[in-house]
């Protein structure tokens, strides 16, 4: 019809998910007859492997936590995330300038372009952390610790594209840069 109805674009979305159950189950009624949404069932569990293995990565309760009031222990985590934000924030001011040099360094020393270290050493030094996470929960091997890998890494090279994308159009503003490409 040329049209994509809910029903499809339901069907599809399921199919994209990868559920085996695969397809929602609907009422007799159709959508257009009432003007309502058909009822959705989600399919049935039937993964109690995975279940077993998302309850064996919960995180666990500190030692230090599991015997206060669980007001006292979001107070105490609270004060924990602030602190360590803080000191991160105060890490970061102090090396991120000497930080700077050593890649500049770097270009020099290897005859390299400032613009080519800035944006391929760069990248690798800031997003350290990341890939350390990454690669620590791709050690587990199980589905959903690679899943959950595998988002670390997407979501990082997404805020990294989207951050510097920002930057240039920033640029490109302040500067008043004519644009005069096409595709």
């Amino acid at each position: 019809s040329g049209v994509i109805e809910f029903r499809e674009f339901v069907e599809l979305i399921w199919n994209h998910m990868g559920k085996k159950a695969a397809r929602p189950s609907w009422g007799r009624t159709s959508s257009k007859d009432t003007g309502e949404v058909p009822a959705m069932q989600p399919p049935p569990d039937d993964d109690d492997d995975d279940l077993e293995a998302d309850e064996s990565d919960e995180d666990e309760m500190p030692e230090d936590l599991v015997d206060l009031s669980p007001a006292e222990q979001q107070r105490r985590i609270k004060m924990r995330a602030l602190w360590l934000m803080g000191s991160g924030t105060i890490l970061v001011l102090l090396f991120s300038d000497p930080a700077v040099d050593v890649l500049g360094q770097w270009g020099k020393n290897l005859g390299i372009s400032p613009f080519y270290v800035s944006f391929v050493l760069a990248p690798f030094a800031s997003n350290a952390s990341e890939l350390v996470a990454a690669y620590s929960y791709a050690l587990k091997k199980t589905s959903s610790t690679m899943t959950i890998a595998l988002s670390t890494l997407e979501g990082a090279a997404c805020m990294n594209n989207t951050f510097c994308l920002g930057i240039f159009y920033f640029v490109v503003y302040i500067k008043k840069l004519y644009w005069s490409f096409t595709a």
